[in-house]
């Protein structure tokens, strides 16, 4: 490691080539500014848009510090971050999208922060340029969402761009869960952290590759990966049903002994009440399937990721090397 660079940026990739050539650029500049020895590791996740080529392309033309990492099949954005970290030879590790909308040029103040001894700087989401009402407001409720019911406290409006100490990405790279939330992770193992304020830019190009859908499997993976209130939920729901049940037979008891009234009569009130039984059952049955299935998961022992081919790069992946320990 001594002889490796001071600074690694991850950067995963998929169907990104119109933002490559810029990022490139961009953190070419930042880091020469900074004058630190530095690598850029993009990950490429299953591209089918010429992403791959375009990232070979440029190892071509600086092989001195372009490292790509090529993955047989898609297989998501936290595991491509995952890989980029596992190759990583840096001191300190810096995560980014391919996007731009995290700019850059914040790079330089992580770096400070760094030297004054903090072993991770997230960089906080100030203003969100370029985006919709929904997401924006979407994305707010998350973050206050979690950290109203983890146990664990993520930093609100983050995402995983971010400086990592060494350290710290070992500590992180040591936990190897497949249903994988990075800003949590990074989180839950603590050291000495820190904010930087920025303005998120629009995409320079191309479209978001986390519609609804997988906004919300995310959000899933986050809550299910580091809270038990969805479990515990189902708890809370048979207490309160239990509690009105208890309030609904004291009624129809006053109702029946005391008035001339006739509550509860028909077979419509008996199917919604049966039909309103079993969706909270349901419901309930499949929040522990979906731990349950997390388990399965983790006992199969499948590999997070596999890469069809790699370029700059030599050794042994970072975690490999601590697996094979």
């Amino acid at each position: 490691m001594d002889d490796g660079p001071v600074i690694s940026i991850v950067a995963p990739v998929y169907n990104e080539v119109g933002n490559l050539q810029e990022l490139h650029r961009r953190i070419s500049d930042v880091l020469d500014r900074s004058g630190e020895t530095w690598e850029l590791v993009f990950v490429d996740d299953g591209s089918t848009d010429g992403s791959g080529s375009a990232v070979r392309e440029l190892y071509d033309s600086d092989p001195g510090h372009i490292r790509v990492i090529s993955f047989a099949r898609n297989f998501g954005h936290q595991i491509a971050v995952t890989a980029g970290m596992d190759y990583a030879q840096g001191q300190a590790v810096i995560l980014i999208d391919a996007d731009l909308q995290d700019p850059p040029e914040i790079i330089l103040d992580m770096i400070v922060k760094w030297r004054e001894g903090y072993e991770v700087i997230y960089a906080v989401r100030a203003k969100r340029e370029g985006e919709s009402w929904f997401k924006r407001t979407t994305a707010s409720l998350f973050y206050r969402l979690m950290f109203s019911i983890t146990d664990i406290s993520i930093p609100l409006d983050t995402g995983d761009f971010r400086l990592m100490d060494r350290k710290v990405v070992n500590a992180v790279l040591s936990m190897r869960e497949r249903h994988r939330f990075i800003r949590g992770m990074v989180s839950w193992v603590g050291y000495r952290q820190t904010g930087i304020e920025y303005t998120r830019h629009e995409r320079y190009s191309g479209v978001t590759k986390y519609p609804l859908n997988r906004m919300l499997r995310f959000a899933w993976d986050g809550i299910t990966g580091f809270s038990y209130f969805p479990l515990q939920l189902a708890t809370y729901l048979g207490f309160a049903i239990a509690a009105l049940s208890g309030i609904a037979i004291l009624l129809v008891i006053y109702l029946r002994a005391f008035t001339s009234a006739k509550p509860l009569e028909g077979q419509a009130t008996t199917l919604i009440m049966v039909l309103f039984l079993g969706s909270v059952q349901l419901l309930s049955l499949g929040i522990i399937g979906e731990y349950l299935g997390r388990i399965y998961n983790e006992v199969r022992g499948r590999p997070l990721y596999i890469v069809r081919e790699t370029y700059g790069i030599d050794a042994s992946p970072e975690g490999e090397q601590r697996r094979s320990r």
